[in-house]
């Protein structure tokens, strides 16, 4: 084989760029702090870090869903315990108002202090997050779901869910008909059968209208007042006995969204490392690299140096 002038040139030059490649890369990394920059530095790896960072993009965008939720339901928890003492107070009001001492006088006022119970309750059931969306109107969010003079109903019959985790979708709010018309399966009966009027504010105002009404010296307005009297509080304990039924669901789903925030940072943890293995730099094997391939070119830039000038006919002398 014949070697050329030309020939050994190329070959130091070759070893000089290939040198200097090297030490460049790892300049790189210690640069960086990420072994794998492109996906040429390591295919295998490349490729998986992009699966995982999938992974980790959508673990955040569920940290994100269950940051959310727990904005939603700690709202509703904080409004049901209102709602809760507003209906305790108007139990204790009709088990006063079946009192046959109080004038008509006396009941009047506390068809007030009723009135005055029921507005609370409205306001609370019509109740709007911080961006104006109504919280117990279903997918109604735009509207109030109360009609606040007639207490009807009209918001959404779906509750709303949040997908808060990979295989978990979670309902973050009750509709105002499951809190305020609902009844749970072993609610109580009214006097002759049946459950009578379910919805909270209907049964209020049906005790409200009856206390305003004379009954000193009419028997029959009397018996008429005893019957809705009866009727309103066996319909405020169904009420009181659902709305804590809520309330525990409620705190159910709470205790639930922290135990998958929890997972969720382990997760994520675990994600951060498995990423760290695959790209990131081992500073103890880069920096040794990075000082011997360093030798190396400074070795190279000595050989080719001591070659300039010299030609075959000189070594073969």
């Amino acid at each position: 084989m014949r070697i050329s002038t030309q020939m050994m040139y190329d070959q130091n030059m070759r070893g000089i760029t290939d040198s200097q490649s090297k030490w460049l890369g790892y300049g790189e990394q210690m640069s960086t702090g990420k072994r794998v920059n492109r996906p040429s530095d390591d295919p295998i790896a490349a490729s998986q870090a992009i699966v995982l960072s999938q992974s980790q993009s959508q673990n955040s965008q569920f940290a994100l869903a269950r940051s959310f939720a727990t904005q939603k339901v700690s709202l509703e928890d904080n409004v049901l315990g209102q709602v809760t003492a507003a209906i305790t107070s108007a139990k204790e009001k009709l088990v006063y108002a079946g009192n046959a001492t109080l004038s008509d006088d006396d009941r009047l006022s506390l068809a007030s202090d009723l009135q005055g119970i029921r507005d609370q309750m409205m306001n609370l059931a019509n109740t709007a997050d911080g961006n104006g969306r109504f919280i117990f109107a279903g997918f109604k969010t735009e509207e109030p779901p109360f009609d606040a003079v007639t207490g009807a109903y009209k918001g959404g019959a779906e509750p709303i869910s949040q997908q808060v985790d990979t295989a978990r979708n979670l309902v973050i709010s009750h509709t105002g008909a499951q809190i305020f018309e609902g009844i749970t399966s072993n609610a109580k009966e009214v006097a002759g059968g049946g459950y009578g009027e379910t919805n909270v504010f209907k049964n209020l105002d049906a005790v409200i209208k009856a206390l305003k009404v004379p009954v000193d010296t009419d028997s029959a307005a009397a018996d008429a007042l005893g019957k809705v009297l009866s009727d309103a509080q066996t319909g405020i304990t169904n009420t009181q006995n659902n709305v804590l039924t809520v309330v525990a669901d409620v705190g159910t789903k709470l205790n639930e969204l922290e135990k998958l925030d929890n997972l969720g940072n382990d997760r994520a943890l675990g994600q951060t490392k498995q990423m760290s293995d695959l790209v990131d730099v081992d500073w103890n094997a880069a920096i040794s690299s990075y000082t011997m391939q360093q030798a190396a070119l400074q070795a190279s830039y000595k050989a080719f140096s001591d070659m300039q000038g010299m030609s075959l006919f000189q070594l073969n002398r």
